[in-house]
């Protein structure tokens, strides 16, 4: 089965270049900033569908923020988590399979200020939504 790729134009781009390039091109997006391509199963398809998303290193997991640009809804990946939390990651040309998890409490906090000092507009994104942005934890499975 075809893999799905972001409705978005621009990440499409973006991922296309990711892969094929072996994460050569697109890995560092912005100076500074990094994407690494998730895979998740479409929870009502059962596609894989991908998309690119900043994340930030913690031990030997990835930490993801689903901010959907501060959107009142949760964007597509996570919920497709929240159904099956299995997926593939790509960080540069290593790719493998991972389990999500959603932090909470502490973690949660210490993990959006890391994620923040990287893209500080996710600051931004939570004054425009009702709903608490997750974030996600990423650990190889």
């Amino acid at each position: 089965m075809s893999v799905v790729d972001s409705p978005v134009g621009w990440v499409q781009e973006h991922i296309r270049k990711y892969v094929e390039s072996g994460g050569r091109e697109g890995h560092e997006w912005r100076p500074g900033v990094f994407t690494l391509l998730l895979t998740t199963t479409g929870r009502k398809s059962g596609r894989p569908r991908r998309t690119a998303l900043i994340y930030q290193p913690r031990g030997d997991a990835y930490v993801v923020v689903a901010s959907h640009g501060g959107a009142p809804e949760h964007p597509a990946w996570y919920r497709n988590l929240a159904v099956n939390n299995t997926a593939e990651v790509q960080v540069g040309a290593d790719v493998f399979t991972a389990k999500a998890r959603t932090a909470t409490g502490d973690e949660r906090a210490e993990l959006w200020e890391l994620m923040t000092r990287v893209w500080p507009a996710y600051d931004d994104y939570a004054t425009k939504t009702d709903r608490e942005i997750p974030v996600v934890v990423l650990e190889r499975a």
